[in-house]
């Protein structure tokens, strides 16, 4: 699917947004977003808390409403309503905080649901593909069991696995880590870290630094509605610019070495 929207901006920009503002009534949660991202690009999405990284990752799959500015995801305009929208959620996929799963199906009913309804694979189809992808998570010896008999950690790679069941171009990761023990953090970001050598279009919005370091082609630091800053990792860490930036880096590295 390209139109003249894809093709001025090279073919290789996958999401853009422009001019983007949003308000939850009065309130205005993000305010003049441009965002480009290529495809295959890493992008981690940082801030302090109600910064509103949650609600522009997702507007990008219109989990959210913006009332001006344009999204184009895939060279499908989101902006522009109905048919769309499921155009867009079907290649890209989305792992929040919480892991969503449906408690009253097995691990691999979970993740062909999806498949089966809306790519409209059958059971056999659908079932390979699912082992295919918890394979890829490294549980697929439970792919019989039930949500509530896993651990956090297995059931936020449950939900990746069940996200890439839809082969989607881009993932959307919220804080994937955030509702995790310590100890689970790592096998999480660490399946994370596996999709992002495969070449996936990430966006993830994460207080873990040391994975945007190893995995983040930019960072993006968002304050107050508004992206502040952006650089590669590298420099953003050694050389940020805005005060907001450097004050908020503070106090996250502070308090991962009191840990």
């Amino acid at each position: 699917m390209t139109d003249a929207v894809t093709t001025q901006a090279g073919a290789d920009t996958i999401i853009r947004m422009e001019a983007v503002n949003k308000w939850y009534g009065t309130f205005q949660v993000l305010t003049g977003i441009d965002l480009s991202v290529k495809s295959g690009e890493r992008i981690v999405i940082c801030g302090p808390s109600g910064s509103g990284k949650s609600t522009l990752i997702r507007c990008i799959n219109r989990l959210e409403t913006v009332q001006k500015g344009r999204i184009v995801v895939d060279g499908i305009e989101l902006t522009a309503g109905g048919r769309n929208i499921d155009a867009v959620r079907a290649e890209v996929g989305m792992v929040f905080q919480q892991f969503n799963l449906f408690p009253h199906l097995t691990i691999l009913q979970n993740c062909t649901l999806a498949p089966m309804r809306s790519r409209g694979l059958n059971k056999a189809e659908a079932e390979a593909i699912a082992m295919k992808y918890l394979t890829r998570v490294r549980i697929p010896e439970q792919a019989n069991k039930y949500p509530s008999q896993l651990s956090g950690g297995q059931q936020q790679r449950v939900a990746i696995a069940r996200a890439l069941c839809m082969t989607p171009k881009i993932m959307l990761f919220d804080e994937p880590t955030s509702a995790l023990d310590p100890e689970m953090v790592k096998e999480v970001l660490d399946t994370m870290i596996g999709l992002a050598e495969d070449g996936m279009t990430m966006l993830c919005v994460t207080h873990e630094m040391g994975f945007a370091r190893s995995v983040a082609d930019r960072v993006i630091f968002m304050a107050e509605g508004r992206i502040v800053e952006e650089a590669p990792p590298e420099e953003f860490f050694a050389h940020p610019k805005n005060e907001k930036t450097k004050q908020f880096l503070g106090q996250i590295l502070s308090s991962h070495q009191a840990h």
